[in-house]
């Protein structure tokens, strides 16, 4: 990272409601890592933009930052006469990410609070301009990044993704409980990797069991926003930067990803 960039992460206590011009945000939590959170977070902000809505993406997770890869950008952000920075940007989503700051290769060997300086730069430094969403992909876990950002901005509500086995459910209900206490909406439960569809016999294959989002959603009284299946095309498309709304919009992942995508704008908007 360079001093310059280095330099920006100074101490500086989170603004309440920084970000005017955003109209919605929303943070996408499974308090859990490997259950697909940052693939889904891509392609919602795909899917919303695919109804008309200007999005950008704040990666947050600054130990193991996926979104840049999944997004196909790569680059340096540079700083405005405000001394902002400006987001980085592909198929007109704008995006911030740490992972744009740092070597690919290199870890992010830092505490606490050079975490939740870094944090605050690219939350309330950042030019995001007029956006209808910012959806912030959040780090596993419900630590010191998911209730800074939780308690200290404005959030529209979050999102939780959950694989249906149990002991995914089980950080799932952490994450829940988490937005309770700091009083932000959950909007719902998603159950990635619900199903596997073979290709060679085209039956369903249930891998990680199914219906454990559902059922949890139920319990906490809750939306249940859709199952999304174990899918090949999906995982290519993501290797390669090439996010599955855009380039395979016509594929039944990419549509399934488009309903969620319009339940959640119009549950904000009833």
């Amino acid at each position: 990272m360079s001093e310059e960039i280095k330099n920006k992460f100074t101490p500086k206590k989170f603004v309440k409601n920084p970000i005017k011009v955003t109209k919605c945000t929303l943070m996408i939590s499974s308090a859990k890592g490997g259950v697909g959170k940052s693939t889904f977070a891509v392609n919602l902000a795909f899917a919303l933009q695919n109804i008309g809505k200007k999005v950008g993406i704040l990666d947050a997770d600054i130990y193991g930052p996926s979104v840049p890869r999944m997004m196909g950008i790569s680059g340096r952000p540079k700083a405005n006469e405000s001394k902002k920075l400006i987001p980085l940007e592909n198929y007109n989503i704008k995006c911030m990410s740490i992972g744009f700051l740092v070597d690919v290769d290199t870890p992010t060997i830092w505490r606490g609070p050079m975490v939740m300086k870094a944090l605050e730069q690219m939350f309330n430094g950042v030019e995001w301009g007029n956006l209808d969403y910012l959806i912030i992909d959040l780090p596993p876990g419900t630590g010191d990044a998911q209730l800074s950002l939780a308690q200290n901005s404005k959030l529209t509500g979050s999102i939780i993704i959950s694989t249906p086995q149990d002991v995914a459910l089980i950080d799932a209900r952490k994450g829940i409980n988490m937005f309770k206490k700091v009083e932000v909406p959950v909007l719902g439960i998603v159950e990635n990797m619900s199903y596997f569809v073979c290709n060679n016999c085209s039956e369903r294959h249930e891998i990680f069991s199914n219906g454990g989002a559902k059922k949890e959603a139920s319990k906490f009284g809750m939306d249940f926003l859709g199952e999304l299946p174990l899918e090949t095309n999906l995982r290519i498309q993501s290797d390669k930067g090439h996010p599955i709304c855009i380039s395979m919009p016509e594929s039944k992942i990419a549509k399934s990803y488009m309903a969620i995508a319009k339940q959640v704008h119009n549950n904000i908007n009833k």
